[in-house]
């Protein structure tokens, strides 16, 4: 048992990255607490507005407006970060107590599986949206003949497979255990060997920061790099539409919050060769895993503010919301006025005149 607390605590930072020493947890409790209310915070904020903001999103692509390849795009984004905010209640509760997982095994399973799929459907979507506008902008006649809706759904389905396919490891590997009076969700690689175990979390750390972001961000830089250098090149004004500008910043905020988030998990590699490091891993893996949520619902807010077809389809919606409650309130009090006056009795009515023939 000894040699398996060992184990769980060198190769679990992941998800329970803070939590340090079992044997100590109590003791160190208090010292961490800020970090843990702070990502408390964060996951309900995320929780929040990403079903609100990610919600508004799924509505607005798909039935206010016009199917295009874009709004496939967006579409399966904001599905994917939809999907995963609905799960942050369980982490919220895992948290708030004290790290006692109370949902069983197959939820824990699930709930990391869901969370691990977020992180590769959204910048595999996020690559694909940088390689099409490259493509959409640089080899028009290519475009106008093969980018069509149709396909756009088969890249996402593609994406879709190929991001279930690479979070199956959480599937297989995350497990409870119950420890002093605390039921853990954590990373059980089935290994009494300690370096086997090891080398099977460095294995998913590595295919997951190289899949997951290195080659995702490489490709976007190269798209990027090939698309000013060809507006150069040409000589023409170039005026960034207001998709351009979101795709951008959609992209740069899902860097910026996964980032820290992967140099953690390769830092977490040698996590074992020094306390320092160790030390710096539990203040900073609890936040970094946070901002790396976080993302989830910055999106939806990056369409509303910077997309202005996507305002204008808002506001046209809350205006014939608005109009529409008017009017039914309206109605509703003008039916009450009507049943609220009084019949006359049948004596006072008058009657009607009797017409005179003159024939």
């Amino acid at each position: 048992m000894v040699d398996f607390v060992e184990d769980y605590d060198n190769y679990t930072y992941e998800y329970y990255q803070e939590y340090g020493n079992l044997e100590d947890l109590k003791v160190e409790h208090s010292q961490r607490e800020p970090t843990h209310i702070i990502s408390v915070v964060i996951y309900i904020t995320s929780f929040v507005l990403g079903v609100i903001g990610n919600g508004t999103v799924i509505w607005v692509t798909t039935f206010k407006s016009k199917k295009t390849v874009n709004s496939v795009w967006l579409l399966n984004l904001a599905i994917a970060d939809f999907v995963f905010v609905l799960f942050l209640p369980f982490c919220i509760d895992y948290i708030l107590r004290d790290f006692h997982w109370n949902f069983g095994v197959a939820m824990c399973k699930i709930n990391s599986f869901v969370s691990v799929m977020n992180m590769y459907a959204s910048v595999l979507f996020l690559t694909v949206l940088s390689i099409d506008r490259y493509v959409s902008l640089v080899h028009l006649n290519w475009s106008e003949r093969y980018r069509t809706v149709a396909r756009a759904w088969v890249v996402c389905g593609c994406i879709w497979v190929i991001a279930g396919a690479m979070s199956c490891p959480a599937l297989i590997f995350r497990d409870t255990i119950r420890l002093h009076d605390k039921v853990v969700c954590f990373n059980n690689f089935h290994a009494q060997d300690g370096k086997m175990a090891a080398m099977t979390h460095i294995i998913i750390v590595v295919i997951r920061t190289t899949v997951g972001f290195l080659l995702p961000f490489t490709a976007i830089c190269v798209t990027g790099i090939l698309l000013t250098i060809k507006v150069n090149q040409s000589g023409d004004s170039f005026r960034m539409s207001s998709f351009s500008k979101t795709v951008t910043a959609v992209i740069l905020a899902f860097f910026l919050c996964w980032a820290p988030f992967h140099t953690f998990s390769l830092m977490e590699l040698s996590v074992h060769s020094s306390l320092y490091l160790h030390n710096i891993l539990k203040t900073g893996f609890p936040l970094a895993t946070s901002l790396g949520f976080f993302n989830s619902c910055i999106n939806p807010l990056l369409y509303m503010l910077l997309s202005k077809k996507v305002r204008r389809i808002l506001k046209r919606a809350v205006l014939d919301l608005t109009k529409r409650s008017l009017r039914e309130l309206s109605q509703s009090i003008s039916a009450t006025e009507i049943e609220s006056v009084p019949e006359l009795p049948q004596d006072s009515v008058p009657e009607e005149p009797v017409a005179l023939s003159t024939l």
